[in-house]
């Protein structure tokens, strides 16, 4: 038979794709010999076939520990960006993929909030990708003021109508929430607490019991900090003062409901400085950070508990994960920890050195077996040459050693160990 290749993204007749892009092509009418066959591709990915699953990547940047690169406004969506192209799906949570008033699409990119990363990743959740959710609702705290809350519900209004997000309604508290914030002096992270949870979780409980919403965005009013206070994070230094007591806000209602949330605070807007670090820019080009949120949850998978017997086709599960890539001082999180030590279907861990937070949890602190990477730039290579099924250290010069004798031998069918 023989095999002619056509350099074209595009033909006419009849297409059986496998894997991503390639494509047979059957005309209906040729002048070709019926024992010829016309693959017709735009590019040649040889490794998408229809014969391996998708490769599966993890990013995480724990929220309020002052992360060097994911601390900030989206600092690190460059990161996910780049990942995303090199893996098939890439999990990661809003600290990575929100940047306030921007956001970027990403169809392999899966927004998971960190309390169900943590469950998928104990194997208690599975993740069930979805074409979009259907209903997106909003939260509003009754403690926000008239003309900030006009402000967001124009923004979703606006998301609707230019975006085509399918947000329907909100709702408002029946109690301001009362949101406080503080710095942890143990850990060095932000965290806090809402003063009346009850009136938060009673509002989710209207959206998602009587307007059937199947994702939740909460806009929390946070108290203004003094400019002085935001200074360093202004320059692109410090710990996120916010981002710890959104974790708690988001957390709460994953945990009771089992539904995509993610939070934005409503803030006065700051008065302009001339000396704006750009990883902080994001945050000071609008009255609201809501746009990424519901942008994000639109798309977010569903969680599906594992012993609930509602698993579906094409749930992703904590095995179906290849790598995750870390700061290097920030691996002692449930979810990482859970990775680390899984006792079947083990990822691989790469720790990046140049990501440092206020955190010490190192993977040689915790004995975890990790690679060490300098930077994002090495974590791409890395996971590319993963990937690709080569051994990351056979690109290393004298990164592959002779091969050992293992501990144990065969005796008469069975394996004796050769230690006493």
């Amino acid at each position: 038979m023989a095999l002619h290749l056509h350099l074209c993204s595009s033909f006419s007749g009849q297409e059986l794709v496998l894997g991503r892009r390639w494509k047979h092509s059957f005309p209906k009418k040729t002048t070709q010999s019926p024992n010829q066959l016309s693959i017709s591709c735009g590019t040649f990915p040889f490794s998408n076939t229809k014969f391996r699953r998708p490769y599966t990547s993890v990013m995480i940047v724990p929220t309020g520990v002052g992360a060097s690169i994911g601390g900030f406004a989206g600092d690190a969506l460059p990161v996910a960006r780049t990942l995303a192209s090199v893996v098939d799906c890439l999990i990661s949570h809003p600290n990575v993929l929100n940047a306030a008033m921007l956001y970027w699409p990403l169809p392999n990119v899966l927004y998971v909030e960190g309390h169900a990363l943590d469950r998928f990743a104990q194997g208690s959740w599975a993740l069930q990708p979805i074409h979009r959710n259907k209903q997106v609702g909003l939260v509003l705290d009754a403690g926000i003021e008239e003309e900030l809350r006009i402000r967001h519900l124009q923004v979703a209004d606006a998301t609707r109508a230019s975006l085509g997000l399918p947000v329907v309604e909100y709702v408002v508290t029946d109690t301001p929430l009362q949101v406080e914030k503080w710095v942890d002096h143990r850990s060095g992270q932000s965290t806090g607490r809402i003063r009346h949870p009850d009136s938060l979780l009673r509002a989710v409980h209207t959206l998602v019991n009587h307007s059937q919403v199947n994702a939740i965005a909460v806009v929390g009013r946070f108290p203004d900090d003094d400019v002085k206070e935001m200074e360093d994070y202004r320059q692109g230094k410090g710990i996120d003062l916010l981002a710890g007591v959104e974790a708690v806000i988001s957390h709460l209602i994953v945990k009771e409901f089992q539904i995509p949330c993610a939070h934005a605070p409503a803030l006065s807007p700051l008065p302009l400085t001339l000396s704006l670090c750009p990883r902080s820019a994001a945050e000071e080009i609008g009255y609201t950070f809501l746009p990424c949120v519901l942008a994000g949850l639109c798309n977010a998978p569903q969680y599906v508990a594992k012993d609930s017997g509602t698993l579906g086709q094409g749930c992703i599960l904590a095995s179906d994960v290849d790598s995750v890539v870390i700061p290097i001082d920030a691996c002692g999180g449930e979810g990482t920890l859970a990775f680390a030590r899984s006792l079947r279907h083990k990822p691989l861990i790469i720790a990046v050195e140049e990501n440092q937070t206020v955190l010490d949890d190192t993977p040689d602190k915790l004995g975890i077996k990790a690679v060490k990477v300098s930077n994002y730039w090495e974590a791409v290579g890395v996971i590319a040459a993963h990937k690709a099924g080569v051994d990351p250290n056979s690109l290393r010069r004298n990164g592959i050693n002779n091969i050992r004798l293992s501990s144990v031998s065969p005796c008469n069918g069975y394996l004796a160990s050769n230690t006493v």
